[in-house]
């Protein structure tokens, strides 16, 4: 895809079997009789906006929720089938590992998806409890064994989460373990702190948040025990072996334009001549969405736009997040700054005079301070 731009398809899933004490995604537990409307919607959104010259060939497709797995691979390829893939296209479809198994893993790959990306959150069952799961550690043994089966190879992410109530240093180390022990391991691993959301049952059970120290420590044992493994981070959460970085997801960080399906779905257009963007989102819930689609109604709920100030400010931040860095004249005066000593170095260690400015470890850890100092 040499001289190709990159563009992005996300299409939202909101239907869930259970919502996680930690989740505020735009999912419901109790819609899925909509299922089959909801694609058939998504299916016609697309239709529309590649008539009018909004759905540009995607380099990208990302199948994202909510449970997008809960969808059958016909449902799931009815939607696809309406995006122009540029040759080589990542296409990725999210998965809880107890609603796959390899007949749906192969029929995902049959049409078009090349990409899995695994809900795990913890191989310790104590802490899939705290977390408000529902799956096995033995389901996820099974989810993982059966994509590979079903043809994906390496060619899988899988989500993991630190920091619940409960879990002891020993607990996330044995979860990393038993991640990269799985044959043939997973090319992409993330790993998020646990945060906490208003309006979750987690927000609401202040004995269950996580301590800032604890996670710290459980930041640096997974970039050791991944990089051990041959991985390298390449933003703050996410870990992969060379060449499996995910291209949907450096797309945003890199602000890049991408076009959301489905309620609650956002996009990204950015226009040159300006050095301007817009972002805008869809209608927060499927039974609105679904009914403006059937009406022909447009479905987006709300926009802004972003002046070139503000794109600016922005593309710093996501960049400090990622190892390319950001501009040195961003951080002016930082091999002087005792409050940024330690937490940036040369993206390029070695390099000498002007370049860009990367996080050291420590620096990760202290990411949002450091993006205050930042300069446009």
């Amino acid at each position: 895809m040499k001289g190709m731009s990159e563009f992005g398809v996300y299409v939202h899933v909101p239907f869930c079997v259970r919502r996680c004490d930690y989740c505020a995604f735009a999912t419901w537990t109790d819609r899925f009789h909509l299922a089959t409307e909801y694609v058939d919607a998504c299916a016609t959104q697309l239709r529309w906006l590649r008539s009018v010259g909004e759905v540009p060939v995607a380099t990208s497709v990302f199948f994202g929720g909510g449970t997008p797995s809960l969808l059958e691979p016909s449902a799931l390829g009815s939607v696809l089938a309406e995006v122009a893939l540029a040759p080589g296209a990542e296409v990725t479809v999210e998965c809880n590992p107890e609603t796959v198994d390899e007949p749906k893993l192969r029929g995902y790959r049959s049409v078009g998806v090349n990409r899995i990306s695994f809900g795990a959150q913890s191989m310790v069952p104590h802490v899939l409890g705290s977390l408000g799961r529902v799956h096995s550690v033995d389901s996820v043994l099974r989810a993982l064994d059966a994509a590979a089966s079903a043809g994906f190879g390496s060619n899988y992410n899988v989500d993991l989460i630190f920091g619940a109530a409960g879990e002891s240093v020993g607990d996330w180390e044995s979860t990393l373990k038993a991640i990269l022990v799985v044959d043939p391991a997973p090319s992409h691993v993330s790993a998020y702190a646990l945060t906490v959301e208003p309006g979750t049952p987690l927000a609401l059970d202040r004995r269950r948040h996580p301590d800032s120290d604890d996670q710290a420590d459980k930041y640096l044992l997974a970039d050791s025990m991944l990089h051990d493994a041959g991985y390298s981070w390449y933003e703050i959460s996410n870990w992969a072996k060379p060449g499996a970085e995910c291209r949907h997801n450096q797309l945003y960080w890199a602000q890049g334009e991408y076009v959301g399906i489905g309620c609650a779905a956002h996009s990204h257009r950015v226009y040159p001549m300006s050095g301007t963007a817009r972002r805008w989102w869809n209608v927060r819930t499927p039974d609105r969405y679904v009914s403006m689609v059937r009406a022909g109604e447009q479905v987006e709920a709300a926009g802004e736009t972003l002046d070139a100030e503000r794109r600016r400010s922005e593309a710093l931040e996501l960049a400090l997040r990622t190892r390319s860095g950001v501009p040195e004249g961003a951080l002016p005066g930082w091999r002087e700054d005792p409050d940024l000593a330690g937490l940036v170095e040369p993206a390029e260690v070695g390099t000498v005079g002007a370049g860009r400015l990367r996080l050291t470890l420590r620096g990760r850890l202290l990411a949002n301070e450091v993006s205050l100092r930042l300069m446009p």
